[in-house]
This record gives structure tokens, sequence and C-alpha cells, in this order.
């Protein structure tokens, strides 16, 4: 197995509060997907809905996947003011979430 050079993935998990609108969860999905455009090590985000069939996600409804350049780049993102700044916004919308940093890893088979 080999681990990717630098490269490391920002994995979110969240379950909304209940009293929070679908208009409201898409503006703060907007908004954290422009992350990418205010923060240079921040190098992609996607996003998705929970659809499995297997009903093991806990209440967690959302993922949200950022992609950075180098653990150093994690550390910059979370420091940044523009996170901080957004992330005051969003975590209080949060039920719950869980937030995972990990380098992917390849294997060759």
């Amino acid at each position: 197995m080999e681990e990717a050079k630098g490269l490391v993935k920002h994995v979110l998990v969240a379950k909304f509060k209940d009293d929070i609108t679908p208009e409201r969860i898409e503006e703060l999905i907007k908004d954290y997907a422009n992350l990418v455009n205010l923060i240079p090590p921040m190098k992609s985000f996607h996003w998705g809905k929970d659809l499995s069939a297997e009903n093991m996600h806990q209440g967690f409804t959302h993922v949200f996947e950022s992609t950075f350049e180098s653990t150093e780049g994690v550390a910059e993102y979370v420091a940044h003011p523009a996170h901080v700044e957004y992330a005051n916004l969003f975590l209080p919308c949060l039920e719950k979430v869980i937030v995972i940093d990990y380098k992917p890893t390849v294997v060759k088979l």
C-alpha cells in the first residue's frame, strides 16, 4: 500500500438541526464550497447526502469532503479567518458532527 504524497482529505459528516430550513442548508453549502476560492491550500470541495440502504448512518445526513495539499495546508485552513468566520455560522446549525482528516492510501494488487 502506498500513502499519497502530501495529499490530505478533510471529511466532515453532519446532521443539521431539525429547525434549519432546506434553504438555509443550501446557503451554508454554497458558502462552504466558496471557501475553495478564499483559502489557497484548499484544492477541492465535494458534498452529498446520505442515500445508503444499509441504514447505518446513525442520523448523519450530509458528507462534506475537501482536499488539501498537505497537513500544513489543513492547519492553515483551520486557522484562516474565512474558515473561522464560516465555522461560527455553520457549526451552531448542526445537531452532531464528525471530522476526520486522512492521507489517501492506494492499495496495489
